[in-house]
């Protein structure tokens, strides 16, 4: 059976409300009852003491009896024998009570309320009773006592209308448990209902919502927790959004590198069948597929050496080993490139200079780098300097080429990202992966690599690797 959250909230705080009624009635009542025979106590107390401090004379007995008599309070005397001497009967009564109460009287002591069911001449009749003794004047000797009784229907009755009024707010406090039941489930039901909407916005895809959150309380607190799962998930969507265009452009980008390649080849191919080809141009069209079959190889492995950076599946074996001599090898390596596009290739480095790094992937990232210069830069220089600064490695490539403008700097690092599409299938860096496979890299030895670019003269890339400590 579905018992809907808001009536168990109004269930719980009527109980609470109703049971903190009930108990406050109760003692209300249990203090009153006790109140109520105490003040009657006092009462006939004071009764019984003005009447010992008037020597119990007949007349003021007849007297204060007259006057009490419509508060159906009664007087009656008890001699030291225990024997009633007021009011004056025909037949001898005594007062009933124990031999332990009459030897406290005798003492002095006072017997506090008493409830007796029959009265002082065996009738059958509920009293509230006190005694107090009283003395001779003369020689101090225990004379009797005083009882003063008053039916305990009066005492009932005024206890009965107290509870009738009990009763009666009762009545009225449950009306207002009800409505306050009502306000405060409602209260916390909505702020339920927020929450519950706010989820379905978010279900649906909506993640620009904010509770308000005031931090008093358990809700509040579930308030922010749902803000930050909501900035969360906007974040991973945005993210989710990001790469799903990436992997877009990724497959876009992927497919027209290789188109260009796989057309030539293709075409070539085509033309070798249906011997459409010279023979003076078969061989060159041979040299064409190789190289074209190179290019799409160098675009395989470059790919998956970014793909084994970015998911960490590539390891480092870090060492010392001289800058100068692998910047001279890296130099007789690509000599023969610059040569082709009239560059020069100058090393600056001092023999002092070492770098703690992984030798291949050092290699790699200089390579990368210096091709990159070459590939814009014509009739220039580029230049290999090595310094150490402050316990650092720094090592420049720099060039005098086009140079890059500076809206394009942030982009360079990107895969695929090309700052002069015109040259984009020149024979070397002809993916664009070059730049993010070395940035990759250098995140990978924990070093620095930025970029410094004027257009029209040249660009500067500044690497910086931290010596091992010792």
């Amino acid at each position: 059976m579905k018992f809907r959250y808001f009536y168990q909230q109004m269930a719980a705080f009527f109980i609470v409300i109703m049971a903190m009624v009930v108990i406050m009635g109760f003692s209300f009542l249990q203090f009153s009852k006790t109140t109520t025979y105490k003040n009657t106590e006092i009462q006939l107390y004071g009764y019984a003491e003005a009447l010992i401090s008037g020597d119990l004379q007949k007349n003021q007995l007849d007297t204060g009896q007259l006057i009490l008599k419509n508060q159906e309070v009664t007087l009656t005397v008890f001699n030291s024998n225990d024997t009633m001497i007021y009011p004056e009967t025909a037949k001898t009564y005594t007062s009933g009570i124990s031999k332990e109460d009459f030897k406290k009287l005798a003492n002095g002591e006072r017997i506090s309320l008493t409830i007796r069911q029959t009265d002082f001449y065996g009738n059958n009749r509920q009293l509230a009773i006190v005694y107090l003794p009283f003395f001779n004047e003369n020689n101090n000797e225990f004379s009797g006592f005083v009882a003063v009784s008053s039916p305990i229907s009066g005492i009932e009755a005024t206890l009965a209308a107290l509870r009738n009024n009990l009763f009666t707010a009762f009545l009225i406090s449950s009306l207002g448990a009800v409505v306050l039941s009502l306000m405060f489930a409602k209260y916390q039901v909505n702020r339920i209902n927020r929450l519950r909407t706010a989820t379905h916005t978010v279900a649906e895809g909506n993640f620009d919502i904010h509770l308000e959150s005031n931090n008093k309380d358990e809700f509040d607190d579930l308030a922010a927790d749902f803000n930050l799962m909501a900035e969360s998930l906007k974040t991973s969507q945005e993210e989710i959004e990001l790469q799903e265009n990436r992997r877009r452009q990724f497959m876009a980008d992927v497919a027209h590198e290789m188109r260009t390649p796989l057309t030539t080849i293709n075409g070539l191919l085509e033309g070798l069948e249906h011997d459409m080809i010279p023979d003076n141009q078969k061989k060159r069209s041979l040299e064409l597929m190789h190289n074209e079959s190179k290019r799409l190889i160098r675009l395989v492995n470059e790919n998956l050496d970014y793909e084994k950076i970015r998911s960490n599946q590539i390891y480092l074996h870090k060492h010392y080993f001289n800058a100068k001599e692998t910047l001279e090898m890296i130099v007789e390596q690509l000599s023969l490139k610059a040569e082709s596009s009239r560059n020069k290739l100058i090393i600056d480095c001092s023999p002092e200079v070492e770098i703690y790094a992984d030798y291949d992937r050092f290699v790699q990232i200089v390579v990368n780098l210096t091709q990159n210069a070459i590939q814009f830069t014509q009739d220039g220089e580029i230049r290999l300097v090595g310094r150490m600064e402050d316990e650092r490695s720094v090592i420049k490539v720099e060039d005098t080429g086009i140079g890059i403008e500076a809206k394009e700097v942030e982009n360079i690092w990107e895969r695929y990202f090309k700052a002069d599409v015109s040259r984009k299938n020149t024979v070397y860096g002809e993916s664009g992966l070059g730049l993010a496979i070395v940035q990759q890299l250098m995140n990978l030895h924990g070093a620095t690599i930025s970029v410094n670019s004027t257009p029209g003269k040249g660009t500067v890339f500044t690497l910086i690797f931290p010596l091992k400590e010792n």
